[in-house]
């Protein structure tokens, strides 16, 4: 994981220092403002979740805060507790304008992880219900957008906008994992959200791979072929169906 960084300045010109030992981060408006300011708006924030499980789509989420009602509590989804987080869902989603898309199993067996990632959040920005004038995206890497786009490495946890993207995009893949787990019991989806814990690799082992395992990650890769993985790669269409959440 990228070392989160900022901006402090000590003169006209601008140095990066790291934070200091116990020092807490949390995200600001302050990125929003400053565009906003210039009279850029909609701004958007977006995220993903679900590049490392063994299992289950990558989903990305967009979201458009509004300004005066920004929810209180707000920050990067992984530094909240999944109560903490199911409160902030149903705040976000009553108060912006929200999008979300969902990358396929498929698709990432075909693509790789991170271009289905940025595919999942160019579908999720051009969702939006308004569509933004400039997009502040985690990470490294732009995405193909109508728009300015501004990546911003640790960005969940320095632009709001992008932390209540990663929150809506944390529930709504939790929440779908949890629907997998009763209809695929045994694996323990609804416990580790697919992630390769030593039970889910177990559980593996036992009862072999279900159609939302993806092919192309090593733990799952073993219990196929590299012809059967090749087979599946071929038959993929790209042309899948975008899942959007509105507020």
């Amino acid at each position: 994981m990228a070392r989160t960084h900022r901006a402090m300045s000590r003169s006209p010109a601008k140095s990066a220092r790291l934070p200091l030992a116990g020092e807490v981060l949390r995200p600001s408006f302050r990125r929003e403002r400053a565009a906003m300011k210039c009279g850029v708006w909609p701004i958007a924030g977006c995220d993903e979740a679900g590049r490392g499980p063994l299992a289950g789509p990558v989903v990305a989420a967009a979201v458009v805060l509004d300004p005066k009602r920004i929810p209180r509590g707000l920050n990067d989804s992984k530094k909240l507790t999944r109560e903490e987080r199911e409160a902030l869902y149903d705040k976000i989603c009553a108060t912006a304008e929200v999008a979300v898309a969902f990358g396929s199993t498929a698709r990432i067996d075909r693509d790789n992880i991170l271009r289905a990632s940025l595919w999942a959040l160019a579908r999720a920005v051009k969702a939006l219900p308004v569509q933004p004038r400039l997009v502040f995206v985690d990470g490294r890497d732009k995405i193909d957008v109508d728009c300015d786009c501004q990546a911003v490495i640790s960005g969940d946890a320095l632009v709001l906008s992008i932390a209540a993207a990663s929150v809506v995009a944390k529930v709504t893949r939790d929440r779908l994992m949890t629907r997998l787990g009763a209809a695929h019991p045994g694996y323990g989806f609804e416990q580790h959200m697919g992630y390769g814990v030593p039970a889910h690799v177990k559980a593996l082992a036992q009862l072999g791979p279900t159609i939302h395992h993806r092919r192309s990650f090593a733990p799952v890769a073993q219990c196929y072929g590299e012809a059967d993985i090749a087979e599946a790669a071929d038959e993929t269409d790209s042309r899948l169906p975008l899942q959007q959440l509105r507020a």
